[in-house]
């Protein structure tokens, strides 16, 4: 259930503002409309972090034993079950994080056309970065196909590759911030920050 409140004035105003607490005045801004006891906020917690817990671990202890490999009989057969496995608990991912945001309230100053368009915009950029990952990358090589032993012949430098790394995660990044924003939700914008921190921990796992 959503409704829609007026914001509390945040560190007193902008012409009171302390920009060397700029971020903790933002936490705290987030923070008086999150519940963050609310169970379907748990929920997409819970599902953000463990989706590349679950990969990484997995992609790992293939690496290690090719168990996966053996029991599909192919590592390209493994591969694909693996890849159907994340879309799936990806999926789940993000119908529990509009779950999330449609539990908390919406806020009047960000529930405007301009601050929608600006979600749009950012849904479409996001799409457009994970959309041209895989298909440079290819289904087995966005779904770790390396650890299963499938190499790509050479290292993947065309677009988006070449304008930025990870773009696959921060182009997801984008779109869960985009979707927030179209739905003036402080609660999306709070797991937004937690999609981007979990995803700054899977890059240093992975490095």
């Amino acid at each position: 259930m959503s409704s829609s409140v007026a914001g509390p004035d945040c560190c007193g105003g902008l012409g009171n503002i302390d920009f060397r607490q700029a971020d903790l005045c933002v936490m705290t801004w987030l923070l008086g409309y999150v519940d963050p006891s609310d169970p379907h906020f748990v929920v997409a917690v819970l599902t953000i972090t463990f989706n590349p817990l679950f990969w990484n671990v997995v992609a790992r202890w293939e690496q290690k034993t090719r168990k996966l490999s053996r029991a599909f009989g192919s590592p390209y057969l493994a591969c694909y079950v693996l890849g159907g496995a994340i879309l799936l608990l990806n999926v789940l991912r993000s119908h529990c994080f509009t779950e999330a945001m449609r539990s908390q309230p919406r806020v009047d100053s960000l529930d405007s056309p301009a601050v929608h368009g600006l979600g749009l915009a950012l849904l479409a950029a996001g799409s457009v970065l994970v959309l041209s990952s895989f298909f440079a990358l290819g289904f087995t090589g966005t779904f770790l196909g390396d650890y299963f032993g499938i190499l790509k012949e050479a290292r993947v430098t065309t677009f988006p590759f070449n304008i930025l790394d990870n773009p696959m995660y921060w182009g997801s990044t984008a779109n869960y911030l985009g979707w927030a924003l179209m739905h003036a939700s402080p609660a999306g914008l709070l797991l937004t920050a937690v999609v981007a921190l979990t995803y700054v921990v899977a890059i240093l796992y992975e490095e």
